[in-house]
């Protein structure tokens, strides 16, 4: 399964915020989409799944196994999130529901896409809270994200977007509220996850130093247009665009690798 995305316009109360953007992801291909604030990266990935506020309207296509998205009715598009399509928001405390334990929060998706009973949709999240490295799955599954640390609640986030083995992951700045340390750990969590299940990826970040840990090609986002793409390991060595270089530069020091993950 392949995402095509062909000149993407998104408008919001008659301002366009994304403009003429295109880019492919093939079977099993790690992108990222790489900007700073306001670039339009975010937009790009919440018009693919059908997940825009009410005042913006998408033009174009975005074809997901050939199937046209843009103007897919909610319903149908609702059967595609959690199943062929995943994706983990970048702030799990307002991802995650405060009155509902996790556990029933990872087995909800089990429970509409694969019409599991109670019992065995509790047993499954415990397996996939197993799956994402949460100490003490039959436990944990038990408490409320108010209860867990911030590393914890995007492993939860995590298990919640992949626990019907989607085709496609969509991570929009899933680290980015992390330290240092913890979001290194959820960097190879999702790396090996991806790897393991063997589904594409599209991954949103403004840190190239980030990026280069899990992505392998890159689409740089300006004022909503892109500026620049290809390999990463070309945007690392040889930047084209002013701003690809102005990336490189602000690249996070405690992550850099060069070429890491390219």
């Amino acid at each position: 399964m392949s995402l095509v995305v062909r000149n993407l316009s998104i408008e919001i109360e008659g301002r366009r915020v994304v403009d003429d953007v295109s880019f492919d992801v093939p079977d099993g291909a790690r992108v990222g989409l790489i900007g700073e604030s306001g670039s339009g990266k975010s937009l790009t990935a919440l018009a693919i799944l059908g997940l825009l506020p009410d005042a913006a309207t998408a033009t174009g296509s975005i074809r997901w196994n050939e199937r046209e998205l843009i103007g897919l009715p909610d319903r149908e598009l609702a059967r595609l999130r959690g199943d062929e399509i995943g994706i983990v928001f970048q702030e799990p405390r307002t991802a995650l529901n405060p009155i509902r334990t996790v556990g029933r929060q990872i087995a909800e998706s089990v429970r509409i896409h694969e019409g599991l009973g109670r019992r065995d949709a509790a047993a499954r999240a415990i397996a996939e809270a197993e799956r994402v490295h949460l100490p003490d799955p039959a436990q944990i599954v038990r408490r409320y994200p108010h209860q867990l640390s911030g590393g914890q609640r995007q492993r939860v986030a995590i298990a919640m977007a992949l626990a019907c083995r989607p085709r496609l992951l969509i991570a929009d700045e899933p680290t980015t509220a992390l330290d240092v340390t913890i979001q290194a750990e959820v960097l190879e969590l999702l790396a090996g996850l991806v790897a393991r299940d063997g589904m594409s990826l599209v991954f949103i970040t403004h840190d190239l130093a980030v990026l280069s840990q899990i992505a392998t090609h890159a689409v740089v986002l300006e004022h909503g247009r892109v500026v620049e793409h290809g390999p990463l390991s070309r945007l690392l060595t040889a930047p084209a665009s002013p701003v690809t270089q102005g990336l490189l530069r602000d690249a996070t020091a405690t992550l850099w690798r060069p070429g890491g993950g390219a």
